[in-house]
């Protein structure tokens, strides 16, 4: 979880408090992962949905990022999947049931 925070604050500038991180750990019979990989007990599937607005550098830069950080708790780089979920800002519900456009996020999303 924080190899994955970490990555998002460094692609994506977002604040270090800004912390919405769940883990779901599935026992082998009820995920199947692509069956190419040697080691399918360290099949990663990474899903985020963020504001939308990023660039594509500041995306190819997560990607990268979460990689990087996930392969030192032996997670090789081609177990990792991850599915980015760019969401109108007029679509998110926060700060006490604001809408995400309404709201001064203390950080920029056109990175």
């Amino acid at each position: 979880m924080d190899a994955v925070h970490q990555a998002l604050r460094d692609a994506f500038k977002i604040l270090p408090g800004d912390r919405n991180v769940r883990l779901l750990v599935h026992e082998p019979h009820r995920f199947a992962c692509p069956p190419d990989r040697e080691r399918p007990e360290f099949y990663t599937h990474v899903s985020i949905d963020a504001f939308a607005g990023r660039s594509l550098d500041a995306k190819r830069n997560l990607y990268k990022a979460i990689v990087d950080y996930l392969e030192p708790f032996g997670i090789p780089r081609n177990h990792v999947k991850i599915l980015l979920r760019e969401i109108s800002s007029e679509n998110w519900g926060i700060r006490g049931g604001q809408a995400g456009c309404d709201v001064a996020l203390g950080f920029k999303v056109d990175v």
